[in-house]
This record gives C-alpha cells, sequence and structure tokens, in this order.
C-alpha cells in the first residue's frame, strides 16, 4: 500500500477534495498545483542523486521531513511568506490524508514549522464611499440606452448583494433565480464547501434584484437570443456572469464611485462587515451571515473598527491632541 506512486496518490487525493471533501474548483485547482510542484522538486532531487527509478517503489515514503525541509528552503528564496504557508498548508493536509488512508505510517508534515505571517486588515470603504459606488452604475454612459439601462440595473443588483448582503463573488455569480426569495428579502447561497447559508437581503438590495430581473431578457444573445434561465446574473451575450467579469465591473465601479481604481469584490464584502459590526451586530451572526468556517476569521473585522474607531480619536478628540507650550 505504501509502494503506491506518488503521482497516483496525489490523483486520488484530488478527487478526495472535490467529491468528498466538496472543496471548491479554485481550493482543489490550487492544492493540485502545490503538490505538482512538490513532486517535480521531489523528482528532480532523486534524479540528481541517482535515485530516480526508487521514487515511484518509495511512493509515499519518498516525502520524508528531510526532502520537505529542502523543499521549503527552496520555494522560501522566492516566495513571499504567506505563500509559503499556503503552499506547507497543502503539504500537510495531503500528508494528513495519505497517513489516515494507511498509506504512509508517518506525516512528515507535521514537522514543518510555518513562517510568520502578517496579516493585513481587510480593505473596506466608508459609508459614503459605498454608498457611492453603489450608485455608480446609473452613471456610466459606455454602452447603447437600451443596453446601458439593462446593465446599469445588473451591476446595481451585482453591486448590492456584495455589498449588502456580504457575498463572495463566486457566490453571488453561482446565484440561481429559484435560490431568491424577494418576498422575504432572502437568497439561499452556496459557499465554501458547497455549503448552504441563507442571507439576509437588505430593502434596496432586494429591490435592485427585482428590478433587474424584470429586464433581465433584454440581455439575451443579439443574434440567437439564448438566454441563461437559471442564473441571477448574466453577460450581455445571455451567459452566466463569471467572476472575472465581476472584478473588472467591481472595479470599475469603484473608480467611479469612491477614486478607487484598486476595488475587488472582497472589499465590498469586508466592508459589509465592518459597517454591521460599527452598527451593533454581534460577530456570531456575522460569522453566520458571511459563512465564515471559524469565529477567527471575523474577529478580523474587530480590528478594522478599533483602527477606525482610533484614528477618530486622534482626529477629533482633545486628549489626543498634543497641548503647545506657549
Amino acid at each position: 500500500m505504501d509502494r503506491e506512486p506518488l503521482d497516483e496518490l496525489l490523483a486520488k487525493f484530488v478527487v478526495h477534495l472535490a467529491a468528498e471533501k466538496r472543496a471548491s474548483p479554485n481550493t482543489v485547482s490550487a492544492y493540485k498545483r502545490d503538490l505538482e510542484a512538490l513532486l517535480a522538486f521531489v523528482a528532480a532531487r532523486s534524479e540528481a542523486n541517482g535515485t530516480r527509478a526508487s521514487l515511484a517503489k518509495r511512493g509515499a515514503a519518498a516525502l520524508d521531513v528531510y526532502v520537505l525541509r529542502a523543499w521549503l528552503g527552496e520555494i522560501a528564496r522566492s516566495l513571499e511568506p504567506s505563500s509559503v504557508a499556503r503552499k506547507i498548508a497543502s503539504v500537510r493536509t495531503f500528508c494528513r490524508w495519505m497517513k489516515r488512508q494507511g498509506f504512509t505510517k508517518q506525516n512528515p508534515a507535521e514537522l514543518l514549522a510555518s513562517p510568520k505571517v502578517r496579516r493585513e486588515l481587510p480593505t473596506f470603504l466608508s459609508a459614503d464611499d459605498a454608498g457611492a459606488v453603489m450608485e455608480a452604475p446609473d452613471e456610466d454612459t459606455v454602452m447603447s440606452k437600451r443596453a446601458q439601462a439593462a446593465v446599469a440595473l445588473r451591476d446595481r443588483a451585482l453591486l448590492e448583494l456584495l455589498y449588502g448582503a456580504g457575498l463572495r463573488v463566486s457566490e453571488a455569480c453561482g446565484l440561481d433565480v429559484g435560490m431568491l426569495s424577494l418576498s422575504e428579502r432572502s437568497a439561499r447561497v452556496l459557499g465554501k464547501g458547497r455549503k448552504e447559508r441563507i442571507v439576509p437581503l437588505g430593502r434596496k438590495a432586494a429591490d435592485a434584484l427585482s428590478e433587474w430581473l424584470a429586464v433581465k431578457a433584454e440581455l439575451a444573445h443579439p443574434k440567437t437570443r439564448a438566454l441563461d434561465p437559471h442564473a441571477v446574473f448574466v453577460s450581455t451575450r445571455g451567459r452566466r456572469l463569471g467572476p472575472r467579469a465581476a472584478q473588472l465591473l467591481v472595479r470599475r465601479y469603484g473608480l467611479v464611485g469612491a477614486g478607487r481604481a484598486d476595488l475587488h469584490p472582497h472589499a465590498l464584502r469586508h466592508t459589509c462587515a465592518t459597517h454591521l459590526l460599527d452598527g451593533g451586530a454581534d460577530l456570531r451572526s456575522i460569522q453566520e451571515m458571511l459563512g465564515h468556517a471559524s469565529l477567527s476569521t471575523t474577529q478580523r473585522y474587530t480590528h478594522v473598527s478599533i483602527s477606525h474607531l482610533l484614528a477618530v480619536y486622534d482626529a477629533a478628540h482633545p486628549l489626543a491632541k498634543k497641548r503647545t507650550v506657549e
């Protein structure tokens, strides 16, 4: 069992991630890419040592702590600590799976130390800037008037979901019409690990979705009139709107509305969480709404709020200002 070739073990692990763990395609792709790079390093190291033929025979045994530390030293020369930490996480998960499945008796990745990663505070907008971004689709005049009106309603609805409901861009683009309940102002969202959750929709988001869906047919393919009947958001050719297209439109409206050319969908999600916290929502409620698996992820927003509060305090409170001695 422990002699099964590493590349075959990796193929089984990828199937496990996708079928059993129900990881997202992006997660599966990232793990696969990290582990393929590791296996390439192991193969090159074995060939340099004249032991390439033994690699397939040894299977999981080829991944000992010495090989992993050599690999870690190699990648640490060119990658940021955050990227190194992610790759270590991939290897740990793979080794843990191999041990659990009986392909190896040891988990050498347990002995790897992760680099210290400085977690940057999430990017977020002020309430005024967020409001300006929501209004930005009405000011965009790139297309013909009819197409422009439909696209503006679509984009407004998408922005309201990203900010008002705090959805991930993949969740918003993956929404089907049947997952919406506009009368109850809620949506059934398929999040990470294909976990479902119900998120509330603000009145503005529900109204924007209703207005958009009423004109959705106007974005059917100009020649074939094809239109995805299930997707909430479609492109100007009637196909489901993809995350990349959504990222580009958020960037455009960030520039138009708030002068932020670097705005991305996740920043609107961060802004939603931060404004909820500032408005008095408790962390558990925010965690459930955003679909965070761990409360520690949600707790990042307390640091954002505290930093914002300190900035306001330093600017406005008399005790924060240095007195000048006359």
